[in-house]
């Protein structure tokens, strides 16, 4: 029998040795013990009795926490300092945008709307409309169902033998 795998003479310990370790035999080493959690406020017997850790008066000491959020101890705090600015419009479309080079991928004749290029993960999340743009070339006739195209796109997809359908976003 071997103590340690120096030991053995001839092969490694196989799945039947003594020097396997399985899962439920791991833990501490055995030089050291499992460090206990205090168990404050519970009487001085646990050796953190009277104040629990917390020491004598004060903010910290009291239960409800601490101080809110962005307090800076009395001083004017840093987002009342700054002034307010601009302006948030609840009502603006956001479209996306979308380049030609973008559209070379699909299949000639094929219809480019919104969803499809969804569905292709070109674009990604919520939009209001669709946007072309013309940067890039197509190479061959698509149709383009968006809310606005650009004329150097429109020029360059009806060149192609294609055609722009402008919808309403």
């Amino acid at each position: 029998m071997c103590n340690s795998w120096n030991d053995c003479e001839g092969e490694p310990p196989g799945k039947d040795s003594e020097l396997t370790m399985k899962l439920n035999e791991i833990g501490l080493p055995r030089q050291r013990k499992a460090r206990k959690n205090k168990r404050l406020g519970r009487g001085d017997a646990t050796g953190h009795g009277g104040t629990a850790g917390r020491g004598h008066k004060g903010q910290k000491a009291r239960a409800g926490g601490y101080h809110k959020l962005g307090f800076e101890g009395g001083q004017m705090p840093l987002i009342r300092r700054l002034p307010k600015r601009g302006f948030t419009n609840i009502f603006k479309k956001d479209f996306a945008l979308v380049n030609l080079d973008q559209l070379a991928k699909f299949s000639p004749g094929s219809e480019i709307s919104i969803q499809t290029l969804k569905e292709n993960g070109i674009i990604k999340g919520r939009h209001d409309g669709l946007i072309v743009l013309g940067r890039g070339d197509v190479e061959h006739a698509l149709v383009v169902k968006a809310t606005r195209v650009s004329k150097s796109a429109k020029k360059k997809i009806e060149a192609k033998g294609g055609r722009v359908e402008v919808v309403s976003g």
